[in-house]
């Protein structure tokens, strides 16, 4: 469950990205006709590429690992990323929280040995 935890954290992450940087275009449209806000827009969609990005690094590092810790923190990143990147980040960060509890579930437990 940790593989299928990060291989959905990476899709999530990826597509982040695009939704941030489609944020971060309606924002600077925004601002060029000077918009109310469109300057907390622009902040938005960054904070959205800068969370999809941990997302991305997360999901990889808990793909390989045996440990719970990088499922938590790809948990506490994905609710960072959507109370931070906006809208459209928000709906993706949600697949990233359920990577990151796939993670947290399948990780630190060996298997049993078979007799």
């Amino acid at each position: 469950m940790r593989k299928a935890g990060g291989i959905i954290a990476l899709i999530a992450g990826i597509f982040g990205i695009f939704a941030a940087g489609l944020t971060l275009l309606v924002g600077g449209v925004g601002s060029a006709v000077k918009a109310d806000n469109a300057q907390m827009v622009v902040g938005l969609g960054w904070g959205g590429v800068a969370f999809s990005f941990i997302v991305i690094i997360l999901g990889a590092v808990a793909m390989g690992s045996n440990s719970r810790i990088p499922g938590m923190l790809l948990v506490i990143a994905s609710i960072a990323g959507a109370i931070l990147g906006g809208t459209l980040v928000a709906v993706f960060m949600l697949l990233a929280f359920v990577g990151g509890v796939l993670a947290v579930i399948g990780g630190g437990r060996a298997a049993a040995p078979s007799t």
